[in-house]
């Protein structure tokens, strides 16, 4: 539903009201979540009784099933209760919600999951408007804005008649005039009573959407679609003697609207003329002043050159958002310069979405208003301050708030919903959050976590999917998933406040809690092979930074969220190395110069968007492993007899596959009035071939069979084989050990597609002298993957090769053998090098907030006997 109508707030209050109702009905008064049986994916049948209005974590390996738990069975569970509990018209608008693999589950209330997706994937998405701050300051322009020319910049003031009349009657002789008069702009619905009090009125012709259409005939207007009607209540054309008559068309057009449109038809072009707002030096009017008039979103408001996007090479389909050009008629502001004329305290409001939450915050606080403006914006002023002052708590007040909603990270979008949740005031829900700490600096997660408990406090559950040690500390109730991962994992390893699992010794999370176990500290730190140099970084919020970054070495970018970490690494080093050493035509981020580039002969970025864009995409295939299988299931004899070849076990292509869905191995029933499901194919059963392919047979195993293995099993089906046993190897080495060959990429995390990219680039031939840039490798990984993933960059470097990691993760920073900490703070305040050296020297000082938690790591380590050789 448009937010725009009227009738929004009230079914948003009533989906509030149903929520709060559902969480009694389902709940009652007991105190914990029983769970018999749990076996979604890798669950071994679990039992378990969680305590409700806690925060409980599940914690465990990667693969050890904390998101079958959490995800897949709890939150799935909550959905499919409270969607069965609607009627069907409703349940058709609700994606498919099936039942997970448990016997039952007592005590669940309706689920919220606030997870690391990205918002919205539209340019026109906002954090403004995704917040509903910017709607909010649409009202408040609208209500104690005041207006001035956009042209001549005087404010404006209201148009008489007299004033009007006077105007048009200046035009030259022989002009041909329609007068209009808008009844209705971009506002939705069909119209029929207004169309038919027009009639009624005399009136034969109006414009409609842009189009002249006679009255006199049956006019449908689609309902959902937004319209602009404009009554034409009088033809004329200028000449002398024509007072009399346009001085009552324009009366009368005044009578419908505080607006006059005066089309010169020859032109085609209008005129816009109000008894509420003009400049009489420039004799430009304004239109009357709503909420609409300040949207990028309605014709009313948006920006005529760039249609309301803001730059002049970007559309409604754009994903990629590197080297926009800003649109030259708005600057980027996305409006009409009619409604950038309207001010407060000298901002308009194009200019206020360029403020970061902070700024904009201090902005809010600083209003000052006559009494009358005072009672008018006091409701809305609170309404923006608490949504802003939300942001501020999860760790968010370093961004804009016209920061497009498709370029926030996973963990920024997740916080942002963690955010809306806060101002929602819903009590006796079950929160379920992946991973809320990605992306935060250590000293931004003590803030994230006070927010958690601020929900749990208003009689919530709030289960959290989570690696983080702080937060696993924080918590009331730790479930420790394990051992392992994939078919090792599954079992409950431990359970109980986290000092209790802290004393379990068969539990991976309890002896890194406990110090039985840690990361070690290098031997060494290396010394650097060389230098690139980099002056003049001023992209986004960097303060003309000089950059030395050394080679040879595992280097660490530190800072708090919004530091400008991102923007020194992947917008302008990797840029910069990408058009130096492979000629591409890539804009780097602004700089004036860099040196040492013909140190490198290559620069890798392994990123953590999607493998893929269809669900057949998977990492069998992507990193050719799939290739070696083919072949060798076409190299068996029964399949060379039957002239069987690699293309065969392919499910991409038609021969070998079941034609029957495709290679898909389900198939989707359109159930009409009740949302669509997938299920297995009934011709392959799911196993995506057809019968004669799947009577080959590899080692007892049919192609289907092999992809249903995980890295680990299928490394050790395939041991004999070396070329297949070293890119598995790779795989499991960076900690996926657990996924499924044949694994859809579209279910992978961005943590685990980011390291199934670090895997294909590891099975490549080394090749030494290059440059590897990761950011926030650390995604999705426990303690004891940390580790393994810290052995394969130390690998990389010690072949000669750099290694650039974005990273908050201490364990990681206190291994690397440089660091660079940028900040002090995010946004505007940051973007300068606090400090740089080894950890050492970072941890000592005293202006770096890396340094500080670095402190106190390095320190555990000395208590230990553990010290570093420079």
């Amino acid at each position: 539903m448009d937010p725009e109508d009227p009738r929004y707030c009230n079914d948003r209050s009533l989906s509030v009201i149903l929520i709060d109702y559902m969480a009694f009905v389902f709940t009652g008064m007991q105190e914990f979540i029983v769970i018999k049986g749990a076996r979604e994916h890798n669950l071994k049948n679990l039992n378990l009784k969680i305590p409700r209005e806690r925060i409980i974590v599940v914690t465990g390996p990667s693969g050890s099933g904390k998101s079958s738990l959490a995800i897949d069975t709890i939150y799935a569970e909550g959905q499919r209760r409270y969607v069965q509990s609607l009627s069907s018209y409703a349940r058709q608008f609700i994606g498919e919600l099936q039942k997970p693999d448990v016997d039952y589950i007592e005590g669940l209330s309706p689920s919220v999951a606030i997870e690391q997706k990205t918002v919205s994937r539209s340019p026109r998405s906002t954090l403004g408007t995704i917040t509903e701050v910017y709607d909010y300051m649409r009202v408040l322009y609208t209500r104690v804005g005041r207006a001035f020319c956009y042209r001549c910049g005087r404010p404006i003031t209201t148009q008489e008649t007299e004033n009007i009349l006077q105007s048009v009657l200046q035009m030259p002789a022989g002009t041909r005039l329609q007068i209009l008069s808008p009844v209705v702009q971009e506002r939705k619905g069909e119209y029929r009573k207004e169309l038919q009090q027009m009639r009624r009125e005399g009136f034969v012709r109006a414009r409609i959407d842009g189009r002249m259409v006679d009255l006199t005939k049956d006019i449908t207007l689609k309902k959902q679609k937004r319209h602009t009607i404009e009554i034409v209540i009088d033809r004329l054309i200028a000449k002398p003697g024509m007072e009399r008559q346009l001085r009552a068309a324009i009366e009368n057009a005044l009578i419908h609207s505080d607006t006059v449109v005066i089309n010169l038809v020859d032109q085609g072009r209008d005129i816009l003329f109000s008894k509420t707002l003009s400049c009489t030096s420039c004799r430009i009017s304004y239109p009357e002043i709503t909420p609409m008039f300040f949207s990028f979103n309605s014709r009313i408001g948006a920006c005529p050159s760039c249609q309301g996007l803001g730059y002049i090479n970007l559309t409604e389909e754009t994903t990629e958002f590197d080297e926009l050009v800003p649109c030259r008629r708005c600057g980027g502001l996305r409006l009409r310069a009619e409604a950038l004329g309207i001010r407060l305290q000298g901002l308009n409001i194009g200019e206020f979405s360029r403020l970061s939450v902070r700024r904009s915050l201090e902005f809010i606080d600083s209003l000052t208003f006559t009494e009358r403006e005072e009672l008018i914006s006091r409701r809305i002023i609170k309404e923006v301050r608490d949504r802003l002052r939300f942001l501020q708590r999860v760790g968010l007040d370093y961004l804009s708030l016209d920061r497009p909603a498709a370029t926030l990270s996973g963990g920024e979008a997740q916080r942002v919903r963690l955010a809306t949740q806060l101002g929602s005031s819903l009590t006796g829900v079950l929160y379920v959050l992946d991973e809320p700490s990605i992306g935060l600096h250590p000293r931004d997660c003590r803030r994230l976590l006070e927010t958690l408990s601020e929900i749990r406090d208003s009689a919530n559950t709030v289960i959290v999917v989570e690696h983080d040690e702080e937060t696993i500390r924080w918590a009331d109730h730790v479930i420790d998933l394990g051992p392992g991962g994939g078919t090792s994992g599954g079992w409950v390893v431990a359970e109980g406040r986290p000092e209790e699992v802290e004393k379990v010794e068969s539990s991976p999370t309890g002896r890194f809690l406990s110090g039985r176990r840690s990361i070690p500290l290098p031997a060494f730190r290396r010394r650097p092979k060389g230098w690139i140099e980099i002056t003049g970084a001023s992209e986004h919020n960097l303060k003309d930074l000089d950059v030395m970054i050394p080679l040879g070495l595992f280097v660490c970018i530190t800072g708090v969220s919004g530091s400008g970490k991102s923007t020194l690494v992947l917008d302008i080093l990797y840029r910069a190395l990408l058009r130096a050493i492979h000629g591409k035509r890539v804009r780097p981020g602004r700089f004036r110069t860099i040196k040492g580039t013909e140190q490198l002969s290559r620069v890798i970025s392994i990123e953590q968007r999607p493998l893929g864009r269809t669900p057949r995409s998977n990492p069998a295939t992507y990193t050719g492993i799939f290739t070696h299988v083919r072949n060798l299931f076409s190299r068996v004899p029964d399949a060379r007899v039957r002239g069987y070849t690699a293309s065969r076990f392919s499910f991409n292509v038609p021969g070998g596959r079941c034609e029957s869905c495709k290679g898909a191995g389900f198939k989707k029933v359109e159930m009409h009035f009740l949302p669509d499901v997938y299920v297995p194919c009934d011709e392959c059963k799911g196993m995506r071939y057809n019968r004669e392919t799947l009577e080959i047979r590899f080692k007892g195993k049919n192609i289907s069979e092999v992809l249903e293995m995980t890295i680990t099993e299928a490394r050790q089906f395939f041991s004999h084989i070396p070329a297949l046993k070293e890119r598995l190897q790779v795989l499991s080495d960076v900690g996926l050990g657990y996924i499924k060959l044949g694994q859809s990429a579209t279910t992978l995390s961005g943590g685990e597609a980011q390291r199934v990219r670090l895997a294909r680039e590891l099975g490549k031939r080394a090749r030494g002298s290059s440059l590897y840039i990761l950011d926030e490798p650390t995604t999705g990984l426990h303690f004891v993957d940390i580790e393994r993933l810290l052995g394969v960059i130390q690998g990389l470097v010690e072949r000669e090769n750099t290694v650039v990691v974005i990273e908050h993760n201490l364990d990681i920073v206190k291994c690397a053998d440089y660091v660079i900490d940028l900040g002090p703070e995010g946004g505007e305040e940051g973007g300068y090098i606090v400090a740089a050296g080894t950890p050492e020297e970072v941890s000592l000082n005293e202006g770096s907030y890396t340094g500080r938690f670095l402190r106190n790591k390095l320190q555990e380590h000395r208590a230990r006997g553990t010290r570093v050789t420079a």
